[in-house]
């Protein structure tokens, strides 16, 4: 399949107008990183004119080097204690009702990072009470006590991306690993959480193997899915094997509903945090602050 122009239903809205400014100037103000710019999300123009962006904690910098992953990779130089209240404040400015907050992997760091990602989340909790908050993680290399202090801050939604099948971890995601991250989802599940996960196609993946990781999502019991097209960051990144047609991703909406995922959002423009508020309403045995507030706001 020749990849080499982008089919007519992935075109994204350029970046513009006073919607889009004001977010710009808040990020630059509070000095804080969003996986919007720094993944290059194709939904930047659309989120950010609408008012929203999802906050990057922990820095811009990651210690992995996932072959789809637009985010730099190297040694990362901020371990900033004064983020979280930065993150609440901005959170704040912006009245969500529905904030979205994930971080680079910081392997380097002894608790990966977790006591930031804690503090963030009683910060926004204490400014916001009735904000609902989802937090989309890396896999902690495994480490369930460091999973547990990011879960004890009582986020209302865990997001980890499986990202992509069995087969193609090792080559595209390179130091994470399907089983490790399945037992991440597993384990917030056991704990009462509302889980989430997303997966990329049109990285070379097979229609069994497609079938296969919703079945796997589905037996997990995780709640929400979410199915989105992979878009080659750089020439140096991990190729796009196919242009996936909208019907197909109708296909696996339907099929991933009918063996019992609760809610799963399908398209080409789908990101894991895309229209999150609206992943949640649909959610019907989402927690207290989706029922109490409706939620106007959605997440990049």
């Amino acid at each position: 399949m020749d990849t080499s122009r982008k089919p007519a239903w992935l075109r994204a809205k350029l970046p513009s107008g006073p919607g889009y400014n004001a977010v710009r100037q808040l990020v630059d103000d509070h000095k804080l990183h969003t996986v919007c710019q720094s993944a290059q999300c194709p939904n930047l123009g659309e989120c950010w004119s609408r008012g929203t962006a999802t906050v990057m904690i922990l820095g811009n910098i990651c210690t992995r080097s996932c072959n789809f992953c637009a985010i730099q990779t190297g040694r990362p130089t901020e371990y900033d204690l004064g983020e979280p209240a930065r993150v609440a404040e901005a959170v704040a400015t912006m009245n969500l009702k529905h904030c979205v907050v994930t971080s680079v992997a910081r392997d380097e760091l002894k608790d990966g990072g977790a006591a930031v990602w804690a503090a963030t989340i009683r910060a926004i909790r204490h400014r916001l009470p009735e904000t609902a908050i989802e937090v989309l993680t890396p896999d902690w290399k495994g480490q369930i006590e460091l999973l547990d202090v990011v879960l004890d801050a009582k986020p209302d939604i865990f997001n980890h991306n499986l990202e992509t099948v069995e087969r193609l971890q090792k080559p595209v995601r390179v130091q994470a690993r399907y089983d490790r991250s399945r037992a991440i989802l597993r384990h917030a599940k056991s704990r009462g959480f509302t889980t989430k996960t997303g997966i990329m196609l049109g990285l070379g993946e097979e229609a069994h193997e497609i079938e296969q990781t919703l079945r796997d999502i589905a037996a997990d019991r995780t709640d929400i899915l979410t199915i989105g097209q992979y878009l080659q960051p750089t020439p140096q990144h991990w190729p796009v094997a196919r242009w996936v047609h909208p019907e197909e991703f109708g296909r696996w909406k339907e099929f991933g509903l009918g063996i019992g995922i609760g809610v799963i959002e399908s398209g080409a423009m789908v990101r894991s945090s895309y229209h999150a508020d609206e992943q949640s309403l649909k959610y019907t045995g989402f927690g207290h602050r989706n029922d109490a507030n409706a939620l106007a706001n959605d997440k990049e």
